[in-house]
């Protein structure tokens, strides 16, 4: 069974020729990261603190002019914590981590970071290219998301490692996908399914080699569980879910043409070994 990944920028090949190329899950090391606010420096004049008669009886040389000098405006960054050497603001900073550190961002699930994101995407690209991290923004589908830069030419640090979906979160996905496609068509902007729909579709491509149907059906929770997780699905209430847009970035409508046509090939090889 192949696998499949929601980076949707890299397919690797699978390690079954006869199989469609595996699918693998691009994540980011997540780690909070907590940081103290720095209390605002307080500068003090020499000629202010000093007895004005004092520096002549000692000696002491005073600056000719008791004014601190101008500094430039961008040499004169506000400090978000101690030894801060960043020259971002506070709001682009939280926009940078949240895409670093998400599976996508959303122009739905938050207006005011989508906003932003858009009125800095240079700067962030920026940042994110020098860790050899391409950011992708999906203005159709309001998504933004990361992919890992690779190149045949240089090495490149990889920072996103592929986490693969295994063959009962595959089957599940197709169906998720193939639902999207068929309500979208239909004029619907938010498709949503039933867990009853999946188990009964998934369970009739599942063999005894993939367990008992008590087995089975525990691991098609456990993949919605992933999937809702990541932003895939979205559970309203129990067992009912929201199919979001972002299936079709992670499965494409090609990938999905040679899933199918795998699952179909499948199916038919197990009905001659049964009828055999």
């Amino acid at each position: 069974m192949p696998e499949t990944t929601t980076d949707p920028g890299r397919i690797d090949a699978g390690a079954d020729a006869a199989a469609p190329a595996a699918f693998t899950r691009e994540t980011g090391a997540e780690e909070e990261i907590v940081g103290s606010e720095a209390s605002e420096p307080t500068i003090t004049s020499r000629a202010d603190s000093a007895d004005p008669g004092s520096a002549e009886d000692e000696g002491a040389d005073l600056p000719d002019d008791p004014f601190i000098a101008p500094v430039a405006m961008e040499d004169d960054l506000d400090e978000l914590f101690p030894g801060d050497r960043g020259t971002l603001d506070a709001e682009i900073r939280r926009v940078l981590v949240h895409v670093l550190q998400r599976r996508f961002l959303s122009a739905e699930g938050n207006r005011a970071e989508w906003k932003l994101l858009l009125e800095h995407q240079q700067i962030i690209e920026s940042r994110m290219h020098d860790l050899y991290l391409r950011l992708v923004v999906d203005l159709g589908r309001g998504l933004a998301y990361k992919q890992q830069v690779r190149s045949d030419e240089f090495e490149v640090p990889i920072l996103l490692k592929d986490a693969p979906y295994n063959r009962t979160e595959t089957l599940v996905l197709v169906h998720l996908r193939t639902v999207f496609q068929r309500e979208s068509a239909a004029g619907e902007s938010a498709p949503r399914i039933d867990i009853e729909d999946v188990e009964q579709t998934v369970l009739s491509y599942l063999t005894d080699a993939d367990g008992s149907p008590a087995r089975q059906q525990k691991a098609i929770r456990a993949a919605l569980d992933r999937l809702d997780r990541e932003g895939v699905i979205d559970e309203e209430t129990t067992g009912r879910y929201r199919i979001s847009a972002l299936v079709e970035v992670v499965l494409s409508a090609e990938k999905l043409a040679e899933l199918r046509a795998w699952l179909r090939r499948q199916q038919q090889e197990q009905k001659r070994e049964n009828a055999g």
